[in-house]
């Protein structure tokens, strides 16, 4: 399998494209060649069918941290969709960490003490909605973190009043002011590891990318710090449900449009990422184009009303 990048590739505005609207954050993607049907059947735990020559193949189970990285992957994009999806309005949540005083690997005991964390909670402070999503550290303990989202303006909390109702350790609650793509933030926030905390974990890389930071949890660092994008994902157990969403999480919105639709739904506002990319398959000479586009309306300050485009006043807070 092969990937080229496309410079001078565009959508025709009658193509059909898959639009995912998710609060402020819309991402448009283009197929030349959309799949409709199942591609493949699963038989049992070991083996499964192509459905389009109807041979029968064994399946590959996960064994190793860096087999298991793809799928840890495509779990933290999910989590990002429903981040971006409910938390649009910073000043209805709360991010909190919920970290343990002891060395505490035990993946069962985490999410028990976190259900009852949840209903000491909602004791207390009435309804909310939660996603809460679990990080691996470099010498195998865990913790949580947790976006509290209220019905309303969020109260003001006392950390030593969550750590009550935790009763495991220490809490922290971190401001998710000035982050208008805060899915991306905080998947990335679990995803990345510090540097040299990754030399510790023995994982066997053949090749990792950095990046520096100058700012953590929004604090300017005295110097930038060195991380290793993705090199949490090595930490995570195979086939570890690394978050979990109370029932009135809301799922992205996917539709399929016409290109000249999908514009028209995103309005004003200009992309903050794009790629283009030719697949091909030398062995069944097979390829196919696939084009993406991703959309902040707040970041572009416009917003919609009834499917409509309008533009965002400006104000000053006096």
């Amino acid at each position: 399998m092969e990937f080229k990048k496309l410079d001078n590739y565009s959508i025709d505005e009658k193509d059909i494209v898959c639009v995912k609207e998710m609060g402020n954050v819309f991402e448009i993607t283009y197929l030349q060649h959309k799949n409709n049907g199942q591609t493949i059947k699963k038989l049992n735990n070991d083996e499964y069918m192509v459905m389009a020559t109807g041979e029968v193949k064994q399946a590959q189970h996960i064994e190793s941290r860096a087999d298991n990285k793809l799928q840890v992957s495509q779990s933290l994009k999910r989590l990002r969709d429903y981040i971006n999806t409910n938390v649009t309005d910073t000043n209805k949540c709360k991010w909190v960490t919920l970290t343990y005083k002891e060395n505490m690997t035990n993946t069962k005991k985490l999410y028990n003490d976190f259900k009852n964390f949840i209903k000491r909670f909602k004791a207390k402070y009435g309804h909310i909605e939660y996603i809460v999503a679990c990080e691996p550290q470099g010498r195998g303990a865990w913790h949580m973190h947790c976006i509290i989202i209220f019905e309303d303006i969020a109260p003001f909390i006392p950390n030593s009043e969550i750590a009550k109702l935790w009763k495991q350790g220490f809490t922290k609650t971190t401001k998710l002011d000035n982050i208008d793509n805060i899915g991306a933030y905080l998947t990335a926030y679990l995803g990345d590891m510090e540097y040299e905390d990754f030399k510790k974990c023995g994982v066997d890389y053949k090749c990792i990318t950095f990046k520096e930071v100058d700012y953590i949890e929004n604090i300017k660092l005295d110097k930038p710090k060195k991380f290793v994008k993705g090199g949490r994902l090595y930490m995570y157990p195979p086939n570890f449900n690394l978050y979990r969403i109370s029932r009135g999480i809301k799922k992205p919105i996917k539709q399929y449009m016409s290109y000249k639709r999908a514009k028209e739904k995103v309005g004003c506002a200009k992309p903050t990422y794009t790629s283009s990319l030719c697949l091909s398959d030398l062995d069944t000479n097979f390829s196919n184009i696939i084009i993406y586009e991703s959309y902040n309306i707040k970041r572009n300050n416009c917003q919609y009303l009834n499917g409509t485009k309008m533009e965002r006043l400006k104000y000053l807070s006096l």
